[in-house]
């Protein structure tokens, strides 16, 4: 079972207001995962939306059958599953975890619905989504400049 405490420690929830965190507790489940469980898969429905408490997990995608690239790890107090935000959305990418692991997991419509209800929760949670994503975006693009720098043959096949 989660607590306030615990919902504090993931960033996405760390300045909210005890009565914001309060209303997000009944549909909050602590889960626990093996080393190596896929979490999703890229293609599989986004339903549920997660916050890791302990352990780690990776991001991945497959190219090809037999290439599958890291997008990313996720660490304590951050969270993914961000297409379950979405009505009707699916997982762009793989969720794997890299050890045990123990979760926050909410069913993506209810937390969708509950943002709904309180403007004021909505707005401070997607302030803060815009914020995460935004890190993220700025990371994988400096990767991304990064192989093309050190790989110019890349970039010649882009047309860069």
């Amino acid at each position: 079972m989660a607590s306030i405490e615990d919902l504090r420690r993931i960033l996405l929830f760390e300045n909210l207001p005890d009565q914001m965190l309060k209303q997000i507790l009944p549909i909050v489940q602590l889960e626990s995962f093996d080393d190596r469980h896929v979490m999703y898969e890229a293609g599989n429905a986004a339903d549920r939306f997660y916050s890791l408490k302990n352990g780690k997990v990776l991001l991945e995608a497959e190219l090809a059958p037999t290439l599958i690239i890291s997008l990313g790890s996720i660490k304590p107090g951050y969270s993914f599953g961000w297409s379950a935000l979405r009505p009707g959305a699916t997982h762009t990418s793989y969720a794997v975890c890299a050890e045990p692991c123990e979760m926050f997991v909410m069913p993506g419509d209810k937390f969708s619905a509950l943002l709904d209800r309180d403007n004021t929760m909505g707005y401070l949670v997607m302030q803060k989504v815009s914020a995460i994503l935004e890190g993220r975006l700025d990371r994988r693009t400096a990767q991304f400049l990064k192989v093309i720098t050190k790989h110019p043959e890349i970039g010649a096949l882009l047309g860069l």
